[in-house]
């Protein structure tokens, strides 16, 4: 595919390195020269500087010839008027980055009259998996992928206390013909090895053949455990604290929004229902959060626009024993540390962002299903072509990064559990689950490369 990314800044730059290790034409487009010199000693892109808002700017670049053009710029209304433009001259498929609530609630208008075909909302996206944490608690057992034989379920070790402290390559000894293929574990989501040990406190994701799944379901299944949810403290009233606080009103569960800015408080009570309380204060504010009984919450969330803040709010929630307790980091040269401190999910708008609009530009030729996994892994059926790296070696072979495991095989009528000697063949459907804090090593492991590089859309 030939994409152009119209912003150089932090999510352009994340979507420009999965594509190119996905085998993707990449063009990056900015005012802003330095930013795209910073881009190019970076990543083999090629960068313009110019303003795209200019249908000549548009023209001279070539849009007609791109398959996509992304808008990732910081204002929703640039992003619109650009892929409008864009998409009148030519260009196949227009994805825009738009954040306001506002335009939420005109959403198909927008994408009707605007001709877009994708509109993608960070805050929206982390939102949603922040709810389904909270509200779901990200039960999969009825997570059947399309080749109908494969599931996924997520349970606690301690409803199978019999796995604590084995290790990885001792479970089949315990659970035969399944596989686990993702521990969450301090508010991180690990790809487990060889050399990792399950522990009591591990929630995991193990694949089988679904009517093991179902049997082992029936075993650990938590019967009540999704009506609990009934207090939330949200620290910061930003994009993500107000879709949050709405969903989880809707839901039935009481909020409580904590915000500093005077402004923003006085839009959250005009536009949020009187179920939810506004609380103007800084969340760093002990004794305020303690006043409104902190430690009575079920859950509490960490949104505000500092990174260090969030984590540091999240750890001090844990430490007054809230059961959930999730932050909000765009960071991620942070996540070495975040499983240090107890967090129970940690999420990255950026990583949920690029996933997002990775898979849009992907399509479904080469996969078929995909689901997140509590906003940072990614669980994929993909068709295996001749040309990919993985087909026709043993897996032991294979220099598989370590944010990649290889689940299962549905091959004809069988479904296979892999082994380091199993060999994956042409047209064989093939169950992983990726890291999105790392989707350019799934692009990279995922490029079909009988296909050429560069090339123009036919048209």
């Amino acid at each position: 595919m030939k994409v152009a990314i119209v912003g150089a800044g932090k999510l352009g730059t994340n979507i420009a390195k999965a594509l190119l290790d996905g085998g993707h034409a990449v063009t990056v487009v900015d005012t802003n020269e330095s930013r795209l010199q910073k881009i190019n000693s970076q990543l083999d892109v090629m960068t313009v500087n110019l303003n795209a808002k200019e249908i000549s700017s548009l023209k001279s670049m070539g849009i007609s010839s791109f398959d996509f053009l992304i808008t990732t710029t910081k204002s929703d209304e640039t992003n619109i008027l650009i892929s409008a433009f864009a998409k009148k001259l030519g260009c196949d498929k227009v994805i825009a980055r738009v954040r306001d609530p506002e335009h939420m609630q005109q959403l198909e208008f927008i994408k009707e009259n605007f001709g877009i075909d994708h509109i993608v909302n960070p805050d929206l996206g982390i939102t949603v998996e922040i709810y389904k944490y909270l509200a779901e608690k990200y039960t999969l057992s009825n997570g059947i992928f399309s080749s109908g034989k494969i599931s996924l379920l997520e349970f606690h070790v301690r409803r199978y206390p019999q796995l604590a402290g084995i290790s990885i390559p001792e479970f089949p000894k315990i659970l035969p013909n399944m596989l686990v293929v993702g521990i969450s574990r301090n508010g991180k989501v690990i790809i487990p090895h060889g050399n990792d040990v399950i522990t009591e406190d591990d929630l995991l994701y193990v694949v089988g053949e679904k009517d093991n799944i179902a049997a082992l379901d029936r075993k650990v299944h938590e019967k009540g455990k999704y009506t609990d949810l009934q207090k939330v403290m949200i620290m910061g009233g930003g994009k993500t604290g107000f879709y949050l606080a709405k969903m989880l009103s809707e839901f039935g569960a009481a909020v409580k929004i904590v915000e500093k800015d005077v402004d923003r408080c006085h839009y959250l009570s005009t536009h949020l229902s009187s179920d939810v309380m506004i609380l103007r204060g800084s969340a760093t504010n002990i004794p305020l959060l303690e006043e409104e009984n902190l430690d009575s919450m079920d859950a509490v969330v960490t949104a505000t626009g500092f990174d260090e803040e969030n984590l540091l709010l999240a750890l001090m929630a844990k430490q007054k024993g809230i059961e959930d307790v999730i932050a909000k980091v765009s960071r991620s040269n942070y996540s070495d540390i975040i499983s240090s401190l107890g967090i129970d999910v940690v999420l990255n708008p950026q990583d949920i962002s690029t996933s997002t609009i990775v898979r849009l530009v992907s399509g479904s030729k080469k996969i078929l299903s995909s689901q997140l996994i509590q906003g940072q892994a990614e669980i994929m059926e993909v068709i295996a072509s001749a040309s990919m790296d993985f087909v026709g070696v043993p897996l032991k072979t294979l220099d598989l990064p370590d944010s990649v495991i290889i689940a299962a095989i549905h091959r004809g009528s069988d479904v296979i559990i892999p082994t380091g000697d199993t060999v994956i063949l042409e047209n064989d459907r093939v169950i992983m689950l990726s890291l999105i804090s790392d989707i350019s090593s799934t692009e990279k492991l995922l490029k079909d490369k009988g296909l050429k590089r560069f090339f123009s859309r036919n048209r």
